[in-house]
C-alpha cells in the first residue's frame, strides 16, 4: 500500500521525534584551522544528553559547533548502550562506525564500538567498502540495536570500520545513511526503512532543520513536520526517480543571468556535504563573475565585499530559491571571506550539482519517502 501523503502529518506533531544535531567544521586542510580546531575541542568537551518535552515524544539535544559546518548528533549502539557522534547523510544508506580492531591511526582519537562488551551484537562474515567524497572505510557488518533519541531500531546492521581515511581532524565518529536501500553497500536493511518496518514511527518522511546564525537549535526530525521550523509553504519537488534524493534543477542564475545548469541540471540534496558543489568549469565560471580569487582549492573575497555581491538564485521546479552572500562567503581565520563552493570530485556524464549545507542552512528540507520527493520552504 502506497504510504500517506505528507500533507496529513501535522495533525500528529505529538508523533514526531526531534534529534537534535551538532554543528561542527569539516576540517580545509591548513595548519592555523587544525590548531583551532584542536584548541576548541580542549575547551569544549562532548556533553551531549537528551531530555524530553512531558506528554510528547520529542526528545532534544543540546547542540555545539566550530565555525564552518557540517551537522551531527548522538546515538548509540549496542546493550549497554554505547555513544557515537555521527553525521546524518541524505547522500548515503549505510550506518557505520569504528570497530575495536580498525587498524587506521584516525580510529584511536574517535568513539570505537566495542561488540564484545553488547549482549545484543550479532556478527556476520559479509565486508563491505564505500567511498566518500572526503573519505574511504573498509569493514565488516554487525547487528545490533541502534537508538536515535526515543526511536529504538532492534537487530539493525551496520558497519564497523577496520581501515579508514579522509576523516583525520573531524570531531564525528561515523555516519548514518538517510538514502534509498538500493544504495547500500553493506547490503542490509537502512535504519530509516527499518524504523518504519519496526512501527518505531508513523509516516515514512523525515526533515532537517539547519540553523544559520546560532550554535544551537538544528534538528533532524522523524515521522513527520514541525512547522514552526520554516515560514510560508512547502514546495514538493519530484524525485528524478526513486532511490536517490535526486531532483531536476531548471537553472542557476545572478542577477537575471543564467551562469550555469543551462537547460536544466540534475541536483543532489544532500546533507552530509558542507558546500555547494558542481563541475569545476561551472563553479569557476560563478566566482569570476563574483570577481573571487583562487587560493590553493578555495576561492575567496574580501569580506568588506560580501554586501555588494549578488544573491545566487537556484530554480527548482520552476521555484527560485536565492541563497544571498552572507550565506555563500563566509570569514575564514585569515580575515579574508572563502566563497563555499567547490568542484564536485564526482564525475558523471550529466551536470550534476551537489546542494549541500550552505543551501539547507537557507532552507528547511523534508524528505518524503512515501511519494519521492522533497519539500522545501523558507526556514526561520
Amino acid at each position: 500500500m502506497k504510504w500517506l501523503v505528507l500533507l496529513e502529518l501535522v495533525a500528529f506533531s505529538e508523533c514526531i521525534v526531534n534529534i537534535p544535531l551538532t554543528r561542527v567544521k569539516i576540517m580545509r586542510k591548513t595548519r592555523s584551522e587544525k590548531n583551532m580546531l584542536n584548541n576548541f575541542l580542549k575547551e569544549h568537551a562532548y556533553s551531549l544528553y537528551q531530555t524530553s518535552s512531558p506528554g510528547s515524544n520529542i526528545a532534544t539535544h543540546p547542540l555545539r559547533n566550530i565555525e564552518d559546518m557540517v551537522y551531527v548528533g548522538n546515538i548509540t549502539i549496542g546493550t549497554p548502550p554505547q555513544e557515537f557522534q555521527v553525521v546524518f547523510d541524505t547522500a548515503s544508506s549505510d550506518l557505520w562506525v569504528p570497530s575495536l580492531f580498525c587498524t587506521s591511526p584516525t580510529c584511536s582519537s574517535h568513539a570505537i564500538f566495542r561488540h564484545n562488551e553488547s549482549s545484543t551484537y550479532r556478527h556476520t562474515n559479509k565486508t563491505f567498502s564505500i567511498i566518500y567524497g572526503s573519505g574511504t572505510m573498509e569493514g565488516v557488518v554487525g547487528r545490533d540495536t541502534v537508538r536515535i533519541g526515543d526511536l529504538v531500531s532492534t537487530d539493525q546492521p551496520f558497519g564497523l570500520s577496520m581501515e579508514q581515511s579522509g576523516f583525520e581532524g573531524m570531531p564525528l565518529d561515523g555516519i548514518l545513511g538517510l538514502n534509498y536501500p538500493n544504495l547500500s553497500f553493506t547490503g542490509g536493511i537502512p535504519i530509516f526503512d527499518n524504523l518504519k518496518n519496526q512501527g518505531a514511527i508513523s509516516e515514512p518522511v523525515f526533515a532537517f532543520y539547519l540553523s544559520k546564525s546560532k550554535p544551537e537549535g538544528s534538528v533532524v526530525m522523524f515521522g513527520g513536520v514541525d512547522k514552526s521550523y520554516y515560514q510560508g509553504v512547502l514546495n514538493w519537488v519530484p524525485l528524478i526517480q526513486a532511490g536517490d534524493w535526486r531532483v531536476h534543477m531548471n537553472r542557476i542564475s545572478m542577477e537575471g543571468q543564467t551562469v550555469a545548469c543551462y537547460g536544466g541540471c540534475e541536483a543532489l540534496v544532500d546533507t552530509g556535504a558542507s558546500a555547494i558543489l558542481g563541475p569545476r568549469k561551472l563553479v569557476d565560471k560563478i566566482m569570476r563573475f563574483l570577481g573571487a580569487k583562487r587560493r590553493g582549492f578555495e576561492h575567496y573575497v574580501s569580506c568588506s565585499l560580501v554586501n555588494t555581491l549578488p544573491s545566487i538564485d537556484f530554480t527548482i521546479n520552476g521555484i527560485n530559491y536565492p541563497l544571498p552572500a552572507q550565506a555563500y562567503a563566509i570569514k575564514d581565520s585569515s580575515g579574508d571571506c572563502f566563497i563555499n563552493f567547490e568542484a564536485n570530485p564526482g564525475s558523471t556524464s550529466a551536470e550534476t550539482w551537489v546542494l549541500g549545507d550552505v543551501f539547507l542552512r537557507q532552507y528547511f528540507s523534508v524528505y518524503d519517502r512515501g511519494n519521492d520527493r522533497i519539500g522545501l520552504a523558507q526556514a526561520v
